[in-house]
């Protein structure tokens, strides 16, 4: 298995797309409801890009298997130095390192442009992703309670927390 992570291009949009589809329809890991287009997908990789903020790709053999980003945590200016992040990993790979390369190398990344906070938004039963945070250091900082509606029940949301050092 060869993994090389590199910055996404337009040509892995149709890719991407699958696998934020696939969390949209089948987990609570993304709380929209409608699967996205490819316009949506391309208008979300533009302005990732004319931000200067990463989109990185795991490449598996030619394929893209995974992907990863963040962007800004809220609009405030005071909020500036903290960013929330992304990584997906299509399922039948899931746990074999794919997304501890992709968020190590966010990590990299948020520290090299100067950001302060990394936050993590995850559903609080999704006890993999919350214990695959922790092993890099992530803090769970507060849990807010029914603030997602999915698959017909209430969901609480856990935000976690890495102080990029």
């Amino acid at each position: 298995m060869s993994i090389i992570l590199r910055p996404a291009t337009a040509e892995d949009l149709q890719k991407i797309l699958e696998i934020v589809n696939h969390s949209i329809l089948h987990t609570t890991a993304n709380y929209s409801y409608e699967t996205q287009t490819l316009e949506v997908q391309k208008k979300w990789f533009e302005d990732k890009t004319a931000k200067n903020l990463p989109v990185i790709v795991a490449d598996l053999d030619g394929e893209v298997v995974g992907f990863g980003s963040y962007g800004q945590f809220r609009e405030k200016i005071g909020y500036q130095y903290t960013v929330e992040h992304s990584v997906y990993v299509v399922d039948n790979i899931i746990g074999k390192g794919i997304g501890s390369k992709l968020l190590t190398e966010l990590i990299r990344l948020a520290k090299e442009q100067g950001y302060h906070v990394m936050i993590g938004a995850i559903d609080a039963d999704n006890a993999g992703s919350i214990a695959f945070h922790e092993k890099f250091g992530f803090v769970a900082t507060g849990t807010i309670r029914e603030v997602g509606y999915k698959f017909d029940h209430w969901l609480d949301l856990v935000f976690m927390q890495l102080i990029l050092v």
